[in-house]
Protein backbone atom coordinates (compact mmCIF):
# COMPACT_ATOMS: atom_id res chain seq x y z
CA UNK A 1 0.00 0.00 0.00
CA UNK A 2 1.39 3.15 -0.88
CA UNK A 3 2.16 5.37 2.02
CA UNK A 4 0.16 9.08 2.01
CA UNK A 5 2.33 12.09 0.61
CA UNK A 6 2.49 14.27 3.92
CA UNK A 7 0.23 17.13 2.44
CA UNK A 8 -2.09 19.60 4.78
CA UNK A 9 -4.86 17.57 3.01
CA UNK A 10 -3.62 14.06 4.22
CA UNK A 11 -3.28 15.43 6.98
CA UNK A 12 -6.60 16.86 7.55
CA UNK A 13 -7.62 13.27 5.99
CA UNK A 14 -6.10 11.77 8.73
CA UNK A 15 -7.00 14.00 11.50
CA UNK A 16 -10.87 13.96 10.71
CA UNK A 17 -10.61 10.38 10.81
CA UNK A 18 -8.62 9.90 14.20
CA UNK A 19 -11.42 12.86 15.33
CA UNK A 20 -14.61 9.89 14.35
CA UNK A 21 -13.14 7.05 15.73
CA UNK A 22 -12.62 8.63 18.89
CA UNK A 23 -15.72 9.95 19.04
CA UNK A 24 -16.97 6.73 17.72
CA UNK A 25 -15.32 5.19 20.95
CA UNK A 26 -16.81 7.96 23.46
CA UNK A 27 -20.22 7.10 22.20
CA UNK A 28 -19.93 3.68 22.97
CA UNK A 29 -18.52 4.26 26.06
CA UNK A 30 -20.96 6.58 27.23
CA UNK A 31 -23.59 4.07 26.01
CA UNK A 32 -22.42 0.95 28.40
CA UNK A 33 -21.67 3.37 30.75
CA UNK A 34 -24.85 5.77 31.20
CA UNK A 35 -27.39 3.15 32.56
CA UNK A 36 -25.14 1.85 35.24
CA UNK A 37 -24.24 5.50 36.25
CA UNK A 38 -28.26 6.38 36.72
CA UNK A 39 -28.97 3.64 38.20
CA UNK A 40 -26.16 4.45 41.17
CA UNK A 41 -27.51 7.78 41.17
CA UNK A 42 -31.26 6.57 41.63
CA UNK A 43 -30.12 3.95 44.58
CA UNK A 44 -28.34 6.63 46.53
CA UNK A 45 -31.46 8.87 46.22
CA UNK A 46 -33.87 6.78 46.79
CA UNK A 47 -30.82 5.68 50.38
CA UNK A 48 -31.57 9.35 50.89
CA UNK A 49 -35.17 9.55 50.97
CA UNK A 50 -35.42 6.47 53.30
CA UNK A 51 -33.14 7.81 55.68
CA UNK A 52 -35.16 11.15 56.34
CA UNK A 53 -38.94 9.44 55.95
CA UNK A 54 -40.74 7.27 57.54
CA UNK A 55 -41.30 4.07 56.33
CA UNK A 56 -43.03 4.26 52.75
CA UNK A 57 -44.15 1.42 50.43
CA UNK A 58 -44.64 3.28 47.57
CA UNK A 59 -42.22 4.70 44.89
CA UNK A 60 -41.20 8.06 46.38
CA UNK A 61 -38.53 9.30 42.95
CA UNK A 62 -42.03 8.05 40.61
CA UNK A 63 -44.26 10.08 42.74
CA UNK A 64 -42.32 13.22 42.94
CA UNK A 65 -43.79 16.11 42.20
CA UNK A 66 -42.82 19.96 42.05
CA UNK A 67 -44.20 22.73 44.42
CA UNK A 68 -43.63 26.42 44.89
CA UNK A 69 -41.85 27.86 47.97
CA UNK A 70 -43.08 31.15 49.22
CA UNK A 71 -39.88 32.97 47.71
CA UNK A 72 -41.30 31.38 43.94
CA UNK A 73 -39.06 29.04 43.96
CA UNK A 74 -39.91 25.44 43.17
CA UNK A 75 -38.17 22.39 44.83
CA UNK A 76 -38.59 18.66 44.02
CA UNK A 77 -40.85 16.45 46.79
CA UNK A 78 -40.75 13.15 47.42
CA UNK A 79 -44.10 11.61 48.79
CA UNK A 80 -43.89 9.27 51.48
CA UNK A 81 -46.99 6.89 51.30
CA UNK A 82 -47.83 3.86 53.47
CA UNK A 83 -50.92 1.30 53.12
CA UNK A 84 -52.16 4.23 50.48
CA UNK A 85 -51.62 7.34 53.13
CA UNK A 86 -49.22 9.59 53.02
CA UNK A 87 -46.85 9.60 56.00
CA UNK A 88 -44.40 12.32 55.31
CA UNK A 89 -42.33 13.85 52.12
CA UNK A 90 -38.44 13.99 51.37
CA UNK A 91 -37.59 17.61 50.17
CA UNK A 92 -34.66 18.21 47.43
CA UNK A 93 -33.83 21.49 48.63
CA UNK A 94 -31.21 24.26 48.55
CA UNK A 95 -29.77 27.68 49.58
CA UNK A 96 -27.70 30.03 47.76
CA UNK A 97 -26.68 32.18 50.96
CA UNK A 98 -23.67 29.94 52.10
CA UNK A 99 -20.06 31.27 52.70
CA UNK A 100 -19.15 29.16 50.23
CA UNK A 101 -21.68 29.15 47.99
CA UNK A 102 -24.71 26.80 47.05
CA UNK A 103 -25.73 24.27 49.88
CA UNK A 104 -27.92 21.49 48.79
CA UNK A 105 -29.32 19.10 51.14
CA UNK A 106 -32.96 16.50 51.19
CA UNK A 107 -34.81 17.32 54.33
CA UNK A 108 -37.59 15.01 56.07
CA UNK A 109 -40.92 15.96 57.43
CA UNK A 110 -43.43 13.63 58.76
CA UNK A 111 -47.82 14.64 58.06
CA UNK A 112 -47.42 16.38 60.84
CA UNK A 113 -44.68 18.58 59.44
CA UNK A 114 -42.39 17.74 62.08
CA UNK A 115 -38.27 17.59 61.31
CA UNK A 116 -37.38 13.57 60.99
CA UNK A 117 -34.05 14.43 59.17
CA UNK A 118 -31.71 15.55 56.86
CA UNK A 119 -28.89 15.24 55.05
CA UNK A 120 -26.20 17.36 53.42
CA UNK A 121 -25.45 16.74 49.68
CA UNK A 122 -23.40 19.34 48.76
CA UNK A 123 -21.69 22.23 49.98
CA UNK A 124 -18.17 23.89 49.81
CA UNK A 125 -18.55 25.80 53.41
CA UNK A 126 -14.98 25.95 55.22
CA UNK A 127 -13.80 22.29 56.31
CA UNK A 128 -14.01 22.08 59.87
CA UNK A 129 -16.07 25.10 60.32
CA UNK A 130 -19.42 25.67 58.09
CA UNK A 131 -18.93 21.85 57.18
CA UNK A 132 -19.64 20.68 60.57
CA UNK A 133 -23.06 21.25 59.60
CA UNK A 134 -23.79 17.84 58.53
CA UNK A 135 -23.92 16.72 62.24
CA UNK A 136 -23.83 19.91 64.26
CA UNK A 137 -27.71 19.93 64.02
CA UNK A 138 -28.84 16.65 65.13
CA UNK A 139 -26.48 16.20 68.11
CA UNK A 140 -27.89 16.79 71.57
CA UNK A 141 -25.63 19.56 72.89
CA UNK A 142 -27.28 22.69 74.02
CA UNK A 143 -29.69 24.14 71.79
CA UNK A 144 -28.06 22.60 68.30
CA UNK A 145 -30.55 19.35 67.41
CA UNK A 146 -33.26 20.84 65.15
CA UNK A 147 -34.77 16.92 64.84
CA UNK A 148 -38.09 16.65 66.20
CA UNK A 149 -38.81 20.07 66.04
CA UNK A 150 -42.20 21.38 64.13
CA UNK A 151 -41.93 24.47 62.10
CA UNK A 152 -45.79 25.00 61.80
CA UNK A 153 -45.22 28.19 64.22
CA UNK A 154 -42.56 29.87 62.25
CA UNK A 155 -38.63 29.07 60.78
CA UNK A 156 -36.18 27.76 62.18
CA UNK A 157 -33.45 30.42 62.84
CA UNK A 158 -30.34 30.74 64.98
CA UNK A 159 -30.34 32.57 68.33
CA UNK A 160 -28.09 35.73 67.05
CA UNK A 161 -31.56 36.10 65.07
CA UNK A 162 -34.26 36.17 68.16
CA UNK A 163 -34.44 32.24 67.54
CA UNK A 164 -33.79 28.94 69.00
CA UNK A 165 -30.94 27.03 67.38
CA UNK A 166 -27.40 27.26 68.59
CA UNK A 167 -25.10 28.25 65.54
CA UNK A 168 -22.02 26.17 63.85
CA UNK A 169 -19.32 27.89 66.28
CA UNK A 170 -17.27 30.68 63.98
CA UNK A 171 -19.84 30.02 61.30
CA UNK A 172 -22.82 32.06 61.80
CA UNK A 173 -23.10 32.72 58.20
CA UNK A 174 -23.16 28.84 57.04
CA UNK A 175 -25.62 28.14 59.94
CA UNK A 176 -28.01 31.09 58.60
CA UNK A 177 -27.56 28.76 55.32
CA UNK A 178 -28.43 25.72 56.43
CA UNK A 179 -31.64 26.66 57.86
CA UNK A 180 -32.59 28.93 55.14
CA UNK A 181 -32.77 25.77 53.63
CA UNK A 182 -34.30 23.93 55.76
CA UNK A 183 -36.91 26.61 56.11
CA UNK A 184 -37.37 26.64 51.94
CA UNK A 185 -38.06 22.86 52.57
CA UNK A 186 -40.82 23.01 54.39
CA UNK A 187 -41.95 26.33 52.91
CA UNK A 188 -42.97 23.87 49.62
CA UNK A 189 -44.54 21.39 51.30
CA UNK A 190 -46.52 22.93 53.56
CA UNK A 191 -46.89 27.05 52.45
CA UNK A 192 -44.66 28.64 55.48
CA UNK A 193 -42.49 31.55 54.96
CA UNK A 194 -38.82 31.15 54.29
CA UNK A 195 -37.81 34.35 52.96
CA UNK A 196 -34.30 36.21 54.68
CA UNK A 197 -35.07 39.64 55.43
CA UNK A 198 -38.92 38.79 55.95
CA UNK A 199 -40.97 38.92 59.45
CA UNK A 200 -39.67 35.93 61.20
CA UNK A 201 -43.18 34.54 62.07
CA UNK A 202 -41.86 33.51 65.73
CA UNK A 203 -40.52 36.76 66.76
CA UNK A 204 -42.01 38.99 64.81
CA UNK A 205 -38.66 41.15 64.18
CA UNK A 206 -37.46 41.94 60.48
CA UNK A 207 -34.47 39.29 60.21
CA UNK A 208 -31.75 40.90 57.97
CA UNK A 209 -27.69 39.28 57.66
CA UNK A 210 -25.32 42.50 58.41
CA UNK A 211 -22.86 40.29 59.18
CA UNK A 212 -19.64 40.43 56.61
CA UNK A 213 -17.64 37.72 55.88
CA UNK A 214 -14.60 38.06 58.09
CA UNK A 215 -13.61 37.60 61.58
CA UNK A 216 -14.24 34.87 63.65
CA UNK A 217 -17.42 34.18 61.99
CA UNK A 218 -17.98 31.96 58.37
Amino acid sequence: MEKLKSSLPNMLLSLTIICMSAGAILAGVNKVTSEPIALSKAAALEKAIKEVTPEFDNNPIKDAYKAVTSDGDSLLIYPANKDGKQVGVAVDSNTKMGFGGEIKVIVGFDAEGTLINYSVLQHAETPGLGSKMQEWFRTDKNNQNILGKSLTNGNLTVSKDGGDVDAITASTITSRAFLNAINRAYSAYKGTDSRTGATDSTTGATVVDTEQKGGDNE
